[in-house]
């Protein structure tokens, strides 16, 4: 019998409030692609730069200090608050910047 794969939570799951906002900013900057994918975002792991403002986290592996490589753009959107923007590599957002904002919370039930 083989171990069940392992899946990073998706971020609808964990920021379910971030999610919207992302899709309706998406969608305000006629992202209408980016929109339907971010639905399906996982969160593969959170940024470790260690600065209190920052809260990006990776929705794609990708190795520490190396560049995105060909086919990257960024996608700047204009938040209530704070700052957001996605990292996109050939129409996959693979990382998400969440600067200068509220803490995000987790919405998952915790343990009981």
């Amino acid at each position: 019998m083989t171990a069940p794969e392992h899946h990073p939570p998706l971020v609808r799951e964990v920021f379910p409030d971030l999610l919207g906002e992302l899709v309706d900013l998406l969608e305000r900057e006629g992202e209408h692609e980016l929109a339907v994918a971010a639905r399906d975002l996982r969160l593969v792991a959170r940024c470790r730069c260690g600065d209190g403002f920052c809260q990006g986290f990776r929705t794609e592996p990708h190795p520490d200090g190396q560049p995105f490589g060909p086919g990257h753009r960024c996608v700047p959107l204009s938040p209530a608050d704070g700052m957001l923007a996605l990292d996109v590599v050939d129409r996959r957002i693979v990382y998400v910047e969440v600067l200068d904002r509220e803490p995000l919370r987790d919405a998952r039930p915790g343990p009981d």
